[in-house]
């Protein structure tokens, strides 16, 4: 009975991957269950919610363990209300994102952005207008789209050796890097199976700096492409848990992944890694201001509620797209075009919610790293991360059971983004 719930459970994925293109972030299972699903009439969104009403009714009498039901239950309740929202039901946009990532959601402080503003101004040379201040930052240590790839190669080579002394990965794991251009996103992880990802960068990411090396540690060490491996190995071939051969974005998994991948930079390589990443790019004929690039980024992270800000004003107070737009020019230091790029992204039907993730996740994430009981290593909790199914509501749990509140400040890393507009 258990495996017709999990092979329905990758069908029902595989039809939502019809219906709305994007909607399937990776798949590497059976190919002929793939082409059954290919083979069959186009879904259409309210069948697809009849049909998580059922599995997720189903599931108690499953046979599957508890952490595995849960697991399921959590994702089945995303992927209904994701079909509820395309047949056309008129969902809050709270009680969307809370389904869809196990989190409640609120607007940030400005004034806490003027705050960070000032501590931005106060390490970049000159003065005057911030945004044209941090523009020419960017343009210093900008990478040159011809540069690209030689040089997120060379980090993340690096990246990978020192990954692999501190977590086990399988021998034949690789990462291919491919510069593309004309995308909504800095980079994207596409897990192929078989300990393999083709991750894409977007030419114009280098032109933000974040791409180096927060990109390569996001994407890949030890990022997503660390957390397939690991996942694939430990729980679908070591335990044949078949249903982690699907990621679906909108659900509780996104959000574990997206801010496990924004903290990965905690475990590997750690602080300091501007000095570090100047030193392996000078070799690849690009001059960055390493620790400068760390400080600024730093604090560039903790702006990055104005996205979440902008997501809820959209959805949630009515607000019109050039007033966000103008939002998040003037708290995110960014350039007009950007910034409308930015509100057309997060008014796509797929995608208006993403963005929680990028908040939301490291968020959750960065408590429960923090949080942890004495014996236990930062690095062992995020080893747990990218070995165990862990939901949101799990993290949460956790931070409940040592008495410890989710704080509202930001983690101290940096955004990379994947498939969210950086």
């Amino acid at each position: 009975m258990h495996e017709e719930v999990v092979t329905e459970y990758l069908s029902l994925g595989l039809r939502f991957g019809r219906l709305a293109d994007g909607f399937v972030d990776s798949w590497y299972g059976d190919p002929e269950l793939a082409r059954r699903v290919e083979a069959e009439p186009r879904p259409d969104a309210s069948g697809l919610a009849a049909r998580s009403a059922r599995l997720l009714a189903a599931l108690p009498d499953s046979g599957l363990a508890e952490p595995r039901r849960r697991f399921l239950s959590a994702q089945l309740a995303a992927l209904n209300c994701a079909a509820r929202r395309m047949a056309g039901e008129e969902i809050p946009f709270g009680d969307e994102v809370r389904t869809y990532f196990e989190v409640d959601i609120e607007l940030g402080e400005p004034d806490r952005y003027a705050e960070i503003h000032d501590a931005i101004g106060a390490l970049l040379p000159g003065s005057g207008d911030l945004r044209a201040r941090t523009a020419a930052f960017y343009e210093r240590n900008a990478v040159p789209p011809d540069r690209l790839a030689r040089a997120v190669q060379a980090v993340s080579g690096e990246l990978r050796a020192m990954t692999r002394t501190v977590f086990d990965l399988p021998e034949q794991e690789s990462v291919e890097y491919v510069v593309v251009r004309d995308k909504p996103w800095n980079a994207y992880n596409r897990y192929l199976g078989g300990f393999r990802s083709r991750v894409e960068l977007n030419a114009e990411a280098g032109r933000t700096i974040a791409a180096l090396p927060l990109l390569a540690i996001h994407e890949s060490y030890p990022g997503h492409h660390t957390e397939h491996c690991r996942k694939e190995a430990g729980l679908v071939d070591g335990a044949g848990h078949g249903e982690h051969l699907i990621s679906l974005v909108n659900t509780p998994q996104c959000l574990m992944a997206e801010g496990t991948a924004e903290m990965a930079d905690a475990a590997v390589p750690g602080p300091g890694w501007g000095r570090w990443t100047a030193d392996i790019l000078a070799d690849a004929g690009v001059r960055v201001e390493g620790e400068l690039v760390e400080e600024v980024l730093r604090l560039i992270r903790l702006l990055m509620p104005a996205r979440q800000d902008a997501a809820i004003m959209l959805h949630d107070r009515g607000a019109d797209p050039d007033q966000v737009t103008g939002y998040l020019e003037r708290w995110l230091l960014v350039p007009p075009d950007h910034a409308r790029r930015m509100t057309r992204f997060l008014t796509d039907p797929l995608w208006r919610a993403y963005s929680v993730t990028y908040i939301e996740g490291p968020r959750l994430v960065g408590a429960w790293l923090n949080a942890g009981p004495g014996r236990t290593s930062l690095v062992e909790r995020y080893q747990r991360l990218l070995d165990e199914p862990l939901l949101p509501s799990d993290l949460r749990a956790d931070l409940e059971a040592v008495g410890r509140e989710e704080p509202r400040p930001e983690p101290e890393t940096v955004p990379a983004d994947t498939a969210a507009e950086a």
